[in-house]
Order: C-alpha cells, then structure tokens, then sequence
C-alpha cells in the first residue's frame, strides 16, 4: 500500500475500493467475453470482428491490470478469486450461445455502454480529488467509448443495404 496514496486522496476510501474492485471484475468478465466470441464467431464478417474481439480483448485485460495495481496503492486487495466476478459485476457477462457475429456484436455493445457509465461515475467521485484515479479511469472511459463506436460500426455496415444499380 502507498501512504501517500491513500493520504492525498480526499475520496471516501473504502467506496473507491468497491467501484475500483466492482469495476475490476467487469475486465475480467469483458476480457473472456471478447476472447471466447473471438474464438467462436460465425459469419461473413468473422475475420473483422474476431480481429476486433482480439484487439478489445487484450485491452479489457490491459484495464484489469490497471485498475489491480490501482486497488493496491490504495490499501485495497483486488477481487483474487474469479468465482467473485460474476458477483460483484454489475456489467454481466453474456455467454456467447449464439456465435453469429450480429448477435455477438449486440452482446459486447450492451456491455460496452455498461462500462462507460461505470468509468462516468469512478471519473466523477474522483474529479478533483483523487487525480491519479481519476486519470487511469479517465484513459480507460476512453478506451471504452472508442469500443462502443466500433462495434457500433460493424451492426451498421451488418444491417446497411446496398442497392447497386440503381
């Protein structure tokens, strides 16, 4: 644990914790989710989404790191045990039954929007109070919204007909 972590953030600790820890375990619930569907995606797009589930997958597990050393500095222990996962995440995970990509791809966006909100709200109860959070979480809100335009994209261009020749 830093001291001064804890010591320079004017932030109720043992909530952050919570979010940080409830946040933690939406990573590693998004993480799998983007590398299973990447592993059992069907369609005629498959190789641009599995390309883009890889790409998303090892960024979700980029932000579990990220937010693990977080929980630490800050006195706290990450979730260790991954049977707390599906617990303590308030994003669920959604097994991908159903490997057609457009189905995938609504899965992930669902998940997607769930992320943003939870980033919105680390990014708003540490604004001003606790910077180095609020900056992690802040990069991360990012990330998060740039999935969600993307995999936008793709039911776009899965939904959009064309009409050639007229």
């Amino acid at each position: 644990m830093s001291e001064m972590a804890v010591k320079i953030s004017k932030v109720d600790n043992k909530k952050l914790l919570e979010e940080l820890n409830i946040a933690f375990a939406e990573e590693w619930l998004a993480y799998y989710q983007y590398w299973m569907g990447a592993r059992v995606a069907a369609g005629i797009t498959r190789p641009a989404v599995v390309k883009e589930f890889e790409e998303h997958a090892s960024e979700e597990l980029e932000h579990a790191g990220l937010l693990a050393k977080r929980i630490i500095e800050l006195g706290g222990t990450p979730l260790i045990n991954p049977d707390s996962w599906k617990k303590y995440a308030l994003c669920k995970y959604d097994e991908p039954s159903d490997p057609c990509v457009g189905k995938l791809l609504e899965q992930n966006l669902v998940s997607e929007r769930c992320a943003v909100v939870r980033y919105q709200k680390i990014c708003e109860m540490t604004e001003g109070k606790d910077y180095l959070t609020f900056h992690m979480s802040r990069h991360i809100l990012q990330d998060e919204v740039e999935h969600e335009q993307e995999i936008e994209d793709f039911i776009l261009d899965l939904n959009h007909k064309c009409d050639f020749g007229k």
